[in-house]
């Protein structure tokens, strides 16, 4: 009867399982991955990892227990020179089962039995994993109170901005105020001067009626330059003509008449 026995028999009686658990155990060590049914990688992996633990201290105790439980020299010597280094920082488990299906025949469950640090294509994909994760942290509600005090802080930084943004507008404009000293009309935009769309209409419209009062009208032409114009030129052209007449030796009668007035007045006196 098997009354109060909590572990898997495997149909065999206590010497043939220690046997085999110490063959499989030693090929585990030396292969870093062995290939059997699940029932007996889930008996062998209580068996195995102790070990693992105890070469941990490397001793002299420590050796010849794993020898005791292992049978043989060659998977001691590898157990505590090279697994026992890498499997160090890892606080147990250190075997992984993995399930291959079933097998041809008698139908029973396979799978494969490894070394967990010694697949390294696991390894690299759990670093990609560890990598991608990010954690976010919920935060909880907020109470009144703070909620009120972050509006007002808000509110208050909002309008500090508002204000520095006005100053920045409106020095600009006085520094250019004060360069204009020639009286012309300053021409602002709404952005430098922040005018309301009215107040430009209004100062557009006043501008116009300045600029219309402003222009004079055209000068009316001198008639007296006209005049003197018209007479100079008529008096070089009779000049022109005398000039002509005396080199030709012909006389104007007007000028016979004046010389013998002039003759007759001499004669006279």
């Amino acid at each position: 009867m098997r009354h109060r026995k909590g572990f898997n028999h495997l149909s065999r009686k206590s010497a043939h399982r220690k046997a085999m658990f110490a063959n499989m155990a030693s090929s585990l060590i030396i292969h870093k991955r062995i290939k059997t049914t699940t029932a007996k990688a889930k008996a062998l992996r209580s068996y195995v990892e102790p070990l693992i633990t105890r070469s941990k201290d490397d001793s002299t105790h420590s050796r010849r227990m794993a020898f005791r439980y292992l049978k043989d020299k060659e998977a001691v010597s590898e157990l505590f020179r090279e697994v026992s280094p890498k499997v160090g920082d890892r606080p147990g488990g250190y075997t992984r089962i993995l399930k291959t299906g079933s097998r041809m025949g008698d139908n029973a469950d396979m799978c494969i039995l490894e070394l967990v640090d010694y697949n390294e294509n696991m390894l690299q994909q759990k670093e990609e994993t560890r990598a991608k994760l990010t954690r976010r942290r919920r935060g909880g509600k907020k109470k009144p109170a703070e909620a009120v005090a972050e509006s007002v802080e808000t509110e208050a930084a909002a309008e500090t901005g508002k204000d520095e943004t006005d100053e920045a507008t409106v020095k600009p404009v006085e520094q250019t105020r004060e360069t204009d000293d020639s009286g012309a009309p300053e021409e602002i935009g709404d952005k430098d001067a922040g005018v309301s769309d009215e107040q430009d209409m209004e100062t557009k419209k006043g501008e116009e009626t300045v600029a219309e009062e402003k222009v004079e009208d055209p000068p009316e032409p001198k008639d007296d330059v006209k005049d003197t114009d018209t007479e100079s030129v008529k008096d070089q052209t009779v000049t022109d003509k005398k000039q002509t007449k005396e080199l030709t030796g012909q006389v104007l009668p007007e000028k016979e008449e004046e010389k013998k007035e002039k003759e007759s007045g001499d004669k006279k006196e």
